[in-house]
């Protein structure tokens, strides 16, 4: 039964520092997806590199103290992929992909939009890109899992406060509309929901306002699938009994 893990970690250093690594071992999962590394190969422990018992592969961002993107793999992948083929977003080390007999393994961390009207325009960029390449994805006819942070909450019931974020960056209508096409027409499974219907399932909160005390967070995280691992999926759970960053972790295990 393996089992994945999502985290967006906002600095692989400073989650590490709050104790990362040491939960993670304890999970004892099968592969972890890492996002927002905002370091280089340099800034990174022998731990940060190859935890015990782990392979690390990591794309990582031109800019220094940005983005990127990790998997961690109990196993050897039999290739590996960093970048997904657009200059403009693997600058910004946003994908790395690990293949693992016929089952692909992605972590991929989306832009956000919310800090100018120049990074929503990247973002919708960003949307149209990614859009082309999962197509493309669906057609190899493996099996993937395309974890990490979508910078986008899909539906009313996946954050808190809906109706006053209907003009914002991660609930625009637009974005919605792009997650749809992709479960409903690209034939992707957003494999949480597919086993957890529940409110209040959110996996990010914002530092301001006593977001995090009050629940006031947003399920923007996400496991990926195509439909026939995705309907193995047996448990998922959002770890937030610790808090490593902004993020909760999110962990589904899958039968087989």
């Amino acid at each position: 039964m393996p089992t994945i893990i999502s985290a967006n970690l906002n600095g692989i250093r400073s989650a590490s520092k709050k104790g990362f690594f040491d939960w993670m071992y304890k999970q004892d999962a099968d592969f972890i997806c890492v996002q927002e590394l905002k370091a280089h190969a340099t800034d990174m422990s022998a731990e940060m590199l190859t935890p015990a018992g782990y392979h690390g592969h990591f794309h990582y961002a031109q800019k220094k103290g940005y983005s990127g993107t990790g998997i961690y793999s109990k196993v050897l992948p039999d290739a590996v992929h960093v970048g997904f083929g657009n200059p403009e977003f693997d600058a910004e080390g946003r994908y790395v992909r690990c293949d693992f007999g016929t089952l692909s393994i992605i972590s991929v961390y989306c832009p956000s939009g919310s800090s100018s009207p120049e990074r929503q325009e990247a973002k919708f960029r960003f949307m149209i890109a990614f859009q082309s390449h999962l197509i493309a994805l669906k057609a190899e006819g493996r099996e993937f899992v395309i974890c990490g942070d979508w910078n986008i909450a899909h539906h009313e019931i996946d954050l808190k406060n809906w109706k006053g974020n209907r003009k914002n960056s991660g609930f625009l209508p637009e974005e919605r509309a792009w997650m749809t096409h992709l479960f409903d027409t690209v034939g992707f499974v957003d494999v949480h929901r597919s086993i957890d219907s529940r409110e209040e399932q959110y996996t990010w909160w914002s530092n301001r306002g006593q977001a995090w005390a009050k629940n006031v967070g947003w399920r923007i995280d996400y496991h990926v699938a195509t439909p026939g691992i995705a309907g193995s999926a047996s448990s998922v759970a959002i770890y937030k009994e610790q808090r490593f960053s902004d993020h909760a972790p999110l962990i589904i295990s899958y039968r087989g």
